[in-house]
């Protein structure tokens, strides 16, 4: 077969030159027509840009959720940390209750004292809170009234005495203190 027989077969160029190469004078048209074959590839390349863009998308989106997974997973991770560490704290308080009753009672000497302290400075580093004090407001929220009296001249219940010290962690009450109250 020859080229003659089949003249849609071979290479075929299109000169797109703006200036023609034997008169070196500017060509009328700019743009020649496109044939049916460069349709389709213009066609074929418009499919695969929009088919490159939502692959794109696909993938920003995947990308945000796995970021939104790996920071749910770190926060649920570090509120599983502080839980556990309030869990611990929670069985301590006995210990730091007898470790202040000694300290009251002037028992608290030589090495318990070393230990006692430790202890009060590592729980303290953990993120362990004392609170109760005598005078301060009294709040429902993180004190239990054990006994009440009536005082004149108070604008609203005032703790007089503490009779445990309450403890928190990160905000969250492991044990009220336990106090008594005067209102008006």
């Amino acid at each position: 077969m020859s080229s003659e027989e089949h003249p849609e077969e071979g290479v075929r160029v299109t000169d797109r030159r703006r200036i023609d190469p034997e008169t070196f004078e500017v060509r009328e048209s700019a743009q020649p027509t496109p044939s049916s074959e460069e349709a389709v590839i213009e066609a074929d390349l418009t499919a695969a840009d929009a088919k490159v863009a939502e692959l794109t998308d696909d993938l920003r989106r995947v990308h945000a959720e796995y970021a939104n997974y790996r920071k749910r997973v770190e926060r649920d991770r570090e509120a599983a940390r502080d839980v556990t560490i309030g869990g611990v704290l929670t069985e301590l308080l006995p210990v730091l209750d007898d470790i202040e009753r000694a300290r009251e009672h002037g028992e608290l000497e030589g090495a318990f004292k070393s230990v006692g302290e430790t202890l009060e400075a590592t729980c303290a580093k953990l993120g362990l809170e004392m609170y109760g004090e005598a005078n301060e407001p009294f709040d429902p929220a993180i004190h239990e009234a054990l006994t009440s009296e009536t005082r004149e001249g108070l604008d609203g219940p005032v703790v007089t005495s503490v009779y445990q010290r309450g403890y928190r962690h990160t905000g969250r009450v492991l044990r009220p203190a336990r106090v008594a109250v005067a209102d008006a």
